[in-house]
């Protein structure tokens, strides 16, 4: 916990100081003399919800309605023809397993064929090292933070993954997740092996649009919404919404294939990248307990489609996002315990 707190949370390390002494004296009276229950517990409460609260403040910025706000994405680049073209192997994308940020853009680069096109390096969470790490160095780096000051020396935001790399210039293209999704699918079609597959057709990108503000803000980030609330009230606003959504979706479901209509789009892969991880981690660590996936008919029967759709398995790594999730998120499960690896079996059965 004190390394978590030095390098996740320098600001409270003397706080943690404080009240690490402050249990010092209660652990001493509690050998020397009776102390009624009611007043450790107390105590006890007090000390763990203070230090939660800077804790969480930092890992998960809030409004004054205590409202998780998401930080917005620095590096916006495109591979338009100016100065980043596309290219075979000129491109890196940097991501995790765990992160269904991440996980979007290996999903449309497996969808595409563009395995051959664009290198994949994985990183790791390590809260101890305060974020990212490579398991070997890159440009001398060994965590993404040293990189992203490795493009950008004056650069202070977040270093977040998914991010894609320029290897010709040693430059960060861009990390906003939903725009590396329309870069694949769109700007690398020459080496694509299925260039045929168009992700956001003309036709359906009004529909495609609406769909992604609706599902960004009480699904995608929903569940962080849930899960990083530090009110009551930020808690419960947020859960309405998530499951009003889902509830929306499972309706439409039951007389069409995806949100689009008949085609899968990039919103399918939006929403897919949060339901795949939803049962095995936000039903419970994030508290949003009102239904599984499982328990919707006509949702189940889409993230079985989509999860058995060639290439898509391979970019869910089950075991990695539940131990970064249980094992990295330590203001939520601070006991470091991760639960056991549940039947995922029902994915591969077929979905009607």
């Amino acid at each position: 916990m004190q390394l978590f707190i030095q390098q996740i949370v320098p600001d409270i390390y003397l706080y943690y100081l404080a009240c690490n002494y402050q249990l010092s004296i209660i652990n001493y009276q509690l050998d020397n003399m009776a102390i009624p229950p009611s007043w450790i517990i107390q105590t006890g409460r007090s000390i763990w919800t203070q230090i939660w609260l800077v804790m969480m403040s930092q890992l998960a910025p809030r409004n004054k309605r205590g409202e998780y706000q998401r930080p917005q994405s620095e590096f916006r680049h495109r591979i338009d023809g100016g100065k980043y073209t596309p290219a075979p192997n000129r491109y890196r994308l940097y991501v995790g397993w765990s992160c269904p940020w991440a996980h979007r853009t290996l999903i449309v680069r497996a969808l595409k064929g563009l395995e051959s096109t664009i290198d994949v390096v994985l990183l790791w969470g390590d809260a101890n090292a305060g974020g990212w790490t490579f398991s070997q160095p890159e440009y001398e780096c060994k965590t993404l933070a040293e990189l992203y000051r490795f493009a950008n020396p004056d650069y202070q935001g977040r270093s977040t993954v998914p991010m894609l790399w320029d290897t010709q210039t040693n430059s960060i293209v861009n990390n906003e997740s939903a725009e590396i999704i329309e870069i694949f699918n769109a700007e690398f079609n020459a080496y694509a092996t299925h260039p045929e597959l168009d992700l956001a057709p003309v036709d359906l990108q009004d529909a495609i649009e609406q769909w992604n503000d609706v599902i960004y803000k009480t699904v995608n980030n929903g569940v962080y919404r849930c899960g990083f609330a530090q009110t009551q009230v930020a808690y419960d606003q947020a859960h309405h919404e998530l499951f009003d959504t889902l509830d929306r979706i499972n309706d439409l479901l039951a007389t069409q294939a995806y949100l689009c209509g008949e085609l899968l789009t990039l919103a399918d892969v939006r929403l897919f990248t949060t339901l795949i991880r939803f049962d095995l981690v936000y039903y419970s660590l994030f508290k949003c307990n009102r239904r599984q996936i499982r328990d919707y008919p006509h949702l189940l029967t889409y993230l079985q489609k989509i999860y058995q759709l060639p290439g898509v398995a391979a970019t869910c790594n089950f075991p990695t996002i539940l131990a970064d999730y249980y094992g990295n998120l330590f203001p939520l499960n601070p006991g470091g315990i991760i639960p056991q690896l549940p039947d995922l079996s029902y994915l591969n059965e077929a979905g009607a």
